[in-house]
């Protein structure tokens, strides 16, 4: 779809410009008692998170607790059976496609492009709701720092379903860089990822959190959680079991009771941080 059609489609002002960022600290995204149902199965109940400019917030939990469902809230992309959600203090669904799209960026786990697009094409589409605007002048620049931010320079003119799965992860995640929105949802950024890459994937999304963004993300690994979160929300039996920093929630006791087996949690000898490891 050409960028005119969907902006046609999507009813953007040519005029809109820029939205004015949220100062460090503050909410960007608010969750307030909230509930989701899906079929007859209970996902979430009472649910309330904030996510603030300037914070890497990392959600874990074991298969099945809800962080992607949770996440897919946050974005927009499913209705809560109760409670809200406000997205820059308006309630999510009040804003149309193109000011929700200059607002928040999302990864999500499954990455589908139907026609063989260039890595480079791909990347540009997160500039899509900047045309017409005064942001669009400066496409170029960030679409060049978007690639080179996520390792995919020397994949710029390879076809996207040609990729390996780490490598359109990536390509993917340029995109969301490329967006430049305030808010950024990850979900699993690093599960298709080599250990390299895990760990540049992880740095930039702590980077964007540093410049004053508000990063949400859905890990796994907890040893990444632990390395590279502000704050870390813990998921489990449909709702928030803990949140707060690593340290404080990350504890052995609270992660072996969640994840239903025998955890580990202590200093590295070294360096200090958390290394988590289950019990074998």
């Amino acid at each position: 779809m050409s960028n005119r059609i969907w902006r046609v489609l999507a009813g953007v002002d040519a005029e809109d410009e820029a939205p004015e960022r949220v100062p460090a600290g503050d909410v960007v995204a608010s969750v307030r008692d909230v509930a989701v149902v899906l079929g007859d199965t209970l996902i979430l109940d009472g649910i309330d998170l904030d996510v603030r400019a300037g914070e890497l917030l990392v959600l874990v939990g074991p298969n099945g607790a809800g962080k992607s469902t949770l996440l897919a809230v946050v974005s927009g992309d499913l209705a809560p059976t109760d409670g809200h959600v406000e997205l820059c203090r308006r309630p999510e669904p009040d804003w149309g496609p193109v000011d929700g799209a200059r607002r928040r960026a999302v990864l999500t786990q499954a990455v589908d492009v139907a026609f063989p697009f260039t890595v480079d094409e791909i990347v540009r589409m997160g500039r899509t709701p900047w045309e017409r605007t005064g942001e669009e002048e400066h496409d170029e620049e960030v679409v060049d720092h978007a690639i080179g931010s996520a390792d995919v320079d020397h994949l710029r003119g390879r076809r996207f379903p040609s990729l390996s799965g780490g490598e359109r992860s990536r390509v993917a995640f340029a995109r969301v860089l490329a967006q430049t929105t305030q808010l950024v949802l990850l979900d699993e950024p690093t599960a298709a990822l080599d250990i390299h890459h895990q760990e540049l994937v992880m740095r930039r999304a702590r980077a964007l959190a540093d410049e004053g963004n508000a990063v949400l993300a859905v890990l796994h690994d907890l040893g990444l959680a632990a390395a590279y979160a502000h704050r870390v929300a813990v998921l489990g039996d449909h709702t928030i079991q803990a949140v707060g920093t690593p340290a404080e929630v990350l504890t052995a006791e609270l992660l072996s009771r969640v994840y239903q087996h025998d955890i580990e949690v202590f200093p590295h000898p070294a360096t200090g941080s958390l290394v988590i490891l289950p019990t074998r």
